[in-house]
């Protein structure tokens, strides 16, 4: 009786790990970009802040994922694929997994005020984003990618704020177009895979074009390049990063050949860890980084 009750409540907390989208926390990993360049200034408690800091975007961002399913029960009951997430098959039970969600987001406030005021106002700004773009954002065209490209750029805020080291508007610019170009490719893929049946895709899907999505993409790439190309030689850091140029163009490059060829691009996050080339790039861009700033400052 023991084990089945022990084998109960470690199935439980799967399912709960399933709920808050553990695998979306890739996406925080951008939390620790400010901590990469600040390399020459990191000491113990600088790690253990920024760790925290990832820690405090992820329940976060694991609360509103949990408050999007509550608010859409109904209809993910009916959805083809949504109707298996945990609240709506009813392996949850959504008040008390609200509830639960709740205490979740006041002991992540709690810890980013700790951490730090602003940090704090970051997490609840990234917060009250993600809700209205839960309840609205989404459904509106173009402010929709926006939206998403926005809360990466608080991510990387917040990885500033919490270890309190300055990251240039420049670097900001080069996440927030990065983003962007994610956000886009990924409404790309959508969109091809859009069928008759447009009720089991996104509404905003159907205010799109691909045409209006690939003049989008050629924009956001240019630009996601060249404004990386100008931080790289005006922010206020050594020139030698420059060598870090042609990994993010093979990297831009790569991830439009997986969408415009291999018809891929539909989780970013996923692609991160399945596609090898780019995660190749990402380990060797981060190394060649650490390894420049700590040689040449």
């Amino acid at each position: 009786m023991l084990n089945t009750n022990v084998v109960q409540r470690n199935n439980i907390l799967l399912i709960f790990l399933e709920q808050m989208r553990w695998k979306q926390w890739t996406k925080n990993f951008l939390v620790f970009a400010a901590l990469i360049f600040s390399i020459n200034k990191i000491d113990g408690s600088i790690v253990i802040n920024s760790f925290l800091g990832f820690i405090c975007f992820c329940l976060v961002s694991s609360c509103v994922y949990i408050l999007n399913d509550y608010l859409d029960l109904e209809s993910d009951k009916l959805h083809p694929r949504k109707k298996f997430r945990p609240m709506a098959s009813g392996q949850l039970n959504p008040r008390l997994t609200i509830i639960i969600a709740f205490i979740i987001l006041v002991i992540c406030g709690t810890l980013a005020f700790y951490l730090d005021f602003l940090f704090g106002i970051v997490i609840l700004g990234y917060f009250i984003l993600n809700v209205a773009y839960s309840l609205k954002l989404k459904h509106m065209v173009i402010l929709d990618v926006m939206t998403i490209a926005t809360g990466f750029v608080l991510r990387a805020i917040g990885g500033a704020l919490v270890i309190k080291v300055y990251l240039t508007p420049w670097f900001l610019i080069c996440i927030m177009l990065l983003a962007l170009f994610l956000a886009v490719n990924k409404r790309r893929h959508e969109l091809l895979l859009l069928d008759s049946d447009s009720s089991h895709h996104r509404k905003v899907l159907q205010s799109y074009s691909l045409p209006l999505i690939d003049q989008m993409n050629n924009i956001v790439t240019s630009a996601t390049i060249v404004s990386y190309a100008l931080f790289t030689f005006t922010a206020g850091r050594t020139v030698h990063l420059m060598w870090t140029i042609p990994l993010v163009i093979y990297g831009i490059f790569r991830y439009l050949y997986l969408i415009y060829v291999k018809n891929e691009g539909g989780a970013p996050d996923k692609l991160l860890f399945t596609d090898k080339p780019i995660l190749i790039t990402v380990v060797l861009y981060a190394i060649l980084t650490i390894v420049v700033l700590s040689v040449f400052e």
